[in-house]
């Protein structure tokens, strides 16, 4: 399903935001007065060393983990203040993830697992949600894997029913935290060409990752140190996914000046 982007729309916007961790009573700042603005249909990446804050960054901005100060605007709304019970809904309603690990229940079905967030939240029949279901998995060309379980299909055609999971309710934004970590090269290139297609429909994207070649799909690199914003990079648009080994020479030269 295509989103209607409008023009110039921030969707994401922290605001000083701050993460600390307390561990054996010694404070760690693992974020620092981020201030982050995230257009609606842009494709952005986080990078960075390990341990530089990337992944809280993620878990932050989108309401898994809460900030220590500072705020969080999502599609206009401060949600830095929401309960769990209403952080839950608009995740399950404006927002999709797509994670490293492939968390997918083991009882059930590819179909099932990806029909759920559709039937939970109540946006649509039913039968409209097995409609859109059936359409991304042929889309993304795992529509035969629809009856087998999770243990049978390739670690590429899981993480590809993973996207389709995370589409079902046509997410406001996708938070996705390495998405290709797991995966060989061939599965990550076809997982990156399917990210490429959701946010050309319109899906703005926030992703984690530490592959030069995965960030280079991307329109915009944001560079993280220490829990602060140390540069970013515009890409541009990505228009045909036979340019990306210019766009990663380019993005591999920006980081070297970085001290990636």
């Amino acid at each position: 399903m295509e989103r209607t982007i409008t023009m110039n729309k921030t969707v994401i916007q922290t605001k000083d935001l701050c993460k600390t961790y307390i561990v054996e009573k010694q404070s760690n700042n693992v974020l620092q007065n981020v201030n982050l603005n995230v257009e609606e249909g842009e494709f952005v990446s986080i990078m960075g060393p390990s341990g530089s804050g990337k992944s809280t960054l993620l878990y932050t901005v989108s309401g898994m983990d809460r900030a220590t100060a500072g705020e969080v605007i999502f599609d206009g709304e401060n949600i830095s203040g929401k309960n769990e019970k209403e952080m839950s809904h608009i995740r399950l309603t404006k927002m999709g993830f797509i994670f490293q690990q492939m968390y997918m229940m083991k009882k059930l079905c590819i179909m099932d697992n990806i029909v759920l967030p559709g039937y939970q939240a109540k946006l649509k029949s039913r039968e409209k949600v097995n409609e859109e279901a059936e359409k991304l998995m042929r889309r993304l060309e795992i529509i035969d894997t629809a009856e087998r379980q999770i243990t049978e299909v390739s670690g590429g055609q899981l993480q590809r029913a993973c996207l389709c999971r995370a589409l079902i309710n046509n997410p406001k934004v996708l938070f996705a935290d390495e998405p290709t970590g797991a995966l060989n090269s061939k599965a990550s290139k076809e997982v990156m060409k399917e990210l490429a297609e959701a946010n050309k429909n319109g899906t703005t994207i926030l992703m984690v990752t530490h592959s030069e070649r995965v960030a280079a799909v991307s329109e915009r690199i944001i560079y993280l140190v220490d829990g602060n914003i140390q540069g970013e990079l515009v890409l541009g648009k990505l228009n045909d996914m036979q340019d990306l080994s210019v766009r990663e020479r380019k993005l591999k030269n920006w980081l070297t000046d970085m001290n990636w």
